[in-house]
């Protein structure tokens, strides 16, 4: 087994362990394997592996894997900051988008066409430029994400903050869940967890974790 088989296999039994901590099943929990910077090589052979859900921040680098690899028919999540004018390019290959965050952004991923997965992000901190809309403004964005055509809504995003330990943080993302499947009880799906902080997500309910260098190594330089 390769070196990335071996992080691949070593996380999945992480992920079985704290799954069955937290009383729930692994097969229930959707594992992104983040390859951002890293060739489509690297994702090729993650699909040898059974990876099937790959995840991107950047629209021009996950566009051209996208595309690259497309006979493999894996499901594309973008999880980076979106700009709206980007919103059409990035619908034509997510199978999920996981940063929608703003009345803006919404607007512009409004389609008539075939529905796209999103997750609105909701910023954990009181800092804006980490991206994500704030608790307070929560309900009015779910509301107008419910009212887009071309949107179906999955849930909540979140990324722990960096000067706090990370399972509280992920304790008020699900108590914020709370609030959007009053609006909609379908929305239910989680989006969180990273290399670092997994287990502390998938025991606060975690249903799709976003994992990167745990898998697939150092990420090389930014190209």
């Amino acid at each position: 087994m390769s070196g990335l088989g071996y992080r691949l296999a070593a996380v999945q039994a992480g992920i079985a362990d704290a799954a069955s901590d937290a009383g729930r099943e692994a097969s229930e929990i959707t594992t992104i394997v983040v390859t951002k910077f890293h060739p489509a090589s690297l994702v090729r052979e993650l699909a040898a592996h059974g990876v099937r859900d790959v995840g991107e921040n950047r629209h021009q680098e996950a566009q051209a894997k996208a595309a690259e690899l497309d006979e493999l028919g894996l499901r594309w999540h973008f999880i980076g900051q979106l700009q709206s004018k980007k919103a059409k390019q990035v619908r034509a290959y997510a199978t999920a988008i996981h940063s929608v965050d703003r009345p803006a952004l919404v607007d512009a991923l409004r389609s008539d066409e075939a529905s796209v997965d999103c997750f609105v992000q909701v910023n954990l901190t009181d800092d804006p430029g980490r991206g994500g809309v704030a608790p307070g403004e929560l309900d009015a964005l779910v509301e107008r994400v419910l009212g887009t055509p071309g949107l179906t809504l999955r849930g909540l995003m979140a990324v722990a903050p960096l000067d706090e330990p990370a399972r509280p943080a992920f304790a008020r993302v699900r108590e914020l869940s709370e609030r959007v499947v009053r609006l909609a009880p379908e929305a239910s799906a989680l989006s969180m967890g990273m290399s670092h902080d997994f287990r502390d997500a998938i025991l606060e309910g975690a249903t799709h974790l976003r994992i990167g260098s745990a898998i697939t190594g150092n990420r090389p330089a930014a190209g």
